[in-house]
């Protein structure tokens, strides 16, 4: 079942589908803009009525008349030209809302999907910068420039010779723009890809602060910095000097035209082929004429910009396209079956899981084993369903795991990945995974379940503590058992744990093998990547890993059995290692 927009967005890309639904309204804009662009005449129609109707009559009366007439278009002029970039702004705003949550929603998977495509929050500053220009005054200069012929038209209308010249001057304003365009593109993909390396970089040094400082690492990388940053400033200072050198050009070239026209009109006039009034109203009306052109040059850095975010959300939108809407699934409680999976990390064609096959019921404990590197923690992220498997199935109770889209799955899962890494907020939001609807009892349940209620309320605001970015206001330790509690929230049916007693202590171990026995006591089924024996004592059976391939699966006795006696024949203690500590 697909939305309405996934059918419409096709080749054109979703982006410019959205677009596409506010046709009506740039038609209207479109509109408007024709009007503007009749009553701009206004100036130099006024101006020429003066000199050659009123001045040589001397009609006190006919220039009333000619002021009140022209005030009034002025005014209208105003209200329009205002209309106009209000209906742009209501544009920018409709679209973001109509695409924000599906962008949202795309930086959140682009980190599991698409590691590679870049910095992961591009996608929403790309739909700012498009939001941007279309509130902003550049899309008008677009609208305002098919009614260049109309003043020209003019133009020649007052005289051939002042139609060429200011036909002259916008050619050679045309071509301004396009050579902005030829000369500024590569410079400005070029400054995007530095600044988004600049910014993954300024990231990484932030978040991993304690280790560069400690190891004396920070100058290396420091260095690192200086150097995309010098790159990114010299891009970005190419650009900008392309983009002020051709501006202040057409800015300056457009004062000489003026110049150039009101010449033309005074010798029109000595020769007699002129009025006086010809003179400043084709001054004016050349002006006028060549100004959508000149706002296009000064807005064509930020088109070029919106341009290329534009295309980069559009790209992105069709590698992730929209999850559908499945049927909804009832909550799985009978069992979890892989079949045949091999699996390997989003943009990485080599496979680190090979055809891995086991079957758990309602209250098993699997306990993964096996050396560093051997696809333990890849094997989890792919019975989450964070990875795709490349083949082979995971189904729970028969249903494979695309079936459900991650917001209906994730209630049913529970998962602690190895790399803890809590949100800013409070305990107890953490815990409920910071459902708007959670209830205090189903916060605490779930905190029992896991050992740390008491944990909790000895922390200076108990449930209510904020633990800052990242969990900073607590210990590693105390991270660990409250990312447990938020897997145990909702009383998952499927619950794996990534090496979830790397950080605790002895009581912390004690509390991890109640909260498996309690939760593979309720019909859960718990899955454990262990690398120290004591998170095995609450499993009851385990899978062997070894390269990424399956050594062994069975009861936990039988198995350590196997794989003891195994590597002692072969004198490799890698797994042995795993399994003693």
């Amino acid at each position: 079942m697909t939305t309405g927009r996934q059918k419409s967005g096709g080749a054109r890309g979703e982006l410019d589908s959205a677009l596409a639904q506010y046709r009506s309204a740039f038609f209207a804009i479109a509109g408007f803009s024709a009007i503007l662009n009749i009553l701009a005449l206004t100036g130099s129609l006024f101006m020429m009525e003066v000199y050659d109707r009123v001045l040589p009559s001397r009609s006190v009366p006919t220039l009333v008349g000619l002021l009140v007439l022209a005030l009034t278009l002025y005014v209208f002029q105003g209200l329009m030209d205002a209309l106009r970039g209000r209906l742009l702004v209501r544009i920018g705003i409709r679209l973001d809302q109509e695409m924000s949550d599906r962008v949202y929603a795309t930086v959140m998977r682009l980190p599991i999907q698409a590691p590679k495509r870049g910095e992961s929050i591009q996608p929403l500053r790309d739909l700012d910068t498009v939001r941007a220009y279309l509130s902003g005054p550049g899309p008008t200069a677009f609208f305002d420039l098919p009614w260049v012929p109309l003043y020209l038209a003019v133009c020649f209308a007052f005289h051939f010779w002042i139609g060429v010249t200011v036909l002259a001057g916008a050619l050679i304003l045309v071509s301004l723009t396009l050579l902005s365009e030829l000369l500024a593109k590569q410079s400005a993909l070029d400054a995007n890809r530095i600044g988004n390396e600049r910014a993954r970089l300024a990231e990484t040094s932030r978040r991993n602060a304690e280790a560069l400082t400690a190891l004396g690492m920070g100058r290396w990388i420091s260095g690192r910095w200086q150097s995309l940053n010098r790159k990114f400033l010299s891009g970005h200072a190419k650009t900008s000097d392309l983009a002020a050198g051709l501006g202040a050009t057409g800015r300056s070239f457009r004062m000489m035209l003026q110049s150039g026209v009101l010449a033309v009109g005074a010798y029109l006039v000595i020769n007699q082929e002129a009025t006086a009034g010809v003179i400043i109203a084709s001054s004016i009306l050349s002006a006028r004429a060549l100004a959508p052109v000149d706002l296009a040059i000064a807005h064509w850095r930020s088109f070029v910009g919106a341009r290329q975010a534009r295309e980069r959300l559009n790209k992105l939108l069709v590698l992730l396209p929209e999850l559908r809407t499945p049927t909804s699934l009832p909550r799985p409680q009978r069992g979890l079956a892989v079949e045949n999976v091999s699996a390997a990390p989003p943009d990485v064609q080599r496979a680190v899981v090979h055809e891995v096959t086991f079957s758990l019921k309602a209250g098993n404990g699997l306990g993964i084993i096996g050396p560093s590197a051997s696809g333990k923690s890849s094997l989890a992220r792919v019975l989450v369903g964070l990875w795709t498997p490349a083949r082979g199935t995971v189904r729970l109770d028969g249903a494979t795991l695309d079936q459900w889209v991650p917001d209906d799955l994730g209630p049913h899962i529970g998962y602690l990945p190895q790399d803890v890494e809590l949100i800013a907020g409070t305990v107890a939001e953490n815990i409920s995974r910071f459902d708007p609807n959670a209830t205090s009892e189903a916060i605490i349940a779930a905190a029992k379940a896991a050992g740390v209620h008491e944990l909790v309320l000895a922390l200076p605001l108990g449930y209510d503590t904020e633990i800052g970015e990242q969990g900073s206001s607590l210990s590693a330790g105390q991270q660990q058992r409250i990312a447990l509690a938020r897997a145990l929230y909702g009383d998952p049916f499927l619950v794996v744990l990534d090496e979830p007693n790397s950080n605790l202590d002895i009581e912390g171990d004690e509390a991890l093998t109640q909260a498996i026995l309690g939760a593979r006591a309720r019909g859960a089924i718990v899955v454990v990547v262990a690398h120290r024996p004591s998170a095995l004592s609450g499993v009851d059976h385990v899978l062997a890993l070894n390269g990424g391939r399956q050594q062994a699966f069975g009861p936990k006795d039988e198995v350590l059995a196997k794989v003891l006696r195994r590597d002692a024949v072969v004198s490799t203690p890698k797994v042995v290692q795993a399994v003693q500590g």
